[in-house]
């Protein structure tokens, strides 16, 4: 039936950079049980998660530098929203409070929010 394959080349604000490719045969897809990734679609299912994301893209990368930041809710809602991501992969956090997009989900990240866009966006 062919397969998926998806690819980036990803320089961030920040200096890092992603040579990222991952390939997957749509018939292993078809059989797979996509309620196992549910959870980890819907913590990307609001928009101060989503801004989160884009903040420690951007190099914000501390719990205290992001509760600076007033569209982040206030400091319980911001670790609600952390937790959240964390627990879905989305994010990895040191013991010191540091945040990161681990390098394995920095491009499929980017291609989820390419897939969302509308054909206008385009």
């Amino acid at each position: 039936m062919g397969a998926v394959v998806y690819t980036g080349i990803v320089h961030l604000p920040t200096g890092e950079h992603y040579d990222w490719q991952l390939g997957t045969a749509v018939d292993d897809l078809m059989a797979a049980d996509w309620s196992h990734w549910a959870t980890t679609l819907a913590a990307l299912g609001h928009p101060v998660r989503l801004l989160l994301l884009r903040r420690v893209l951007a190099g914000i990368r501390t719990a205290a530098e992001l509760a600076a930041d007033e569209a982040l809710g206030t400091t319980g809602q911001l670790y609600h929203h952390l937790r959240q991501l964390v627990n879905a992969g989305w994010l990895h956090s040191s013991a010191r409070g540091h945040y990161s997009v681990p390098a394995e989900r920095v491009v499929p990240l980017l291609i989820v929010l390419s897939g969302a866009r509308s054909r206008a966006e385009i």
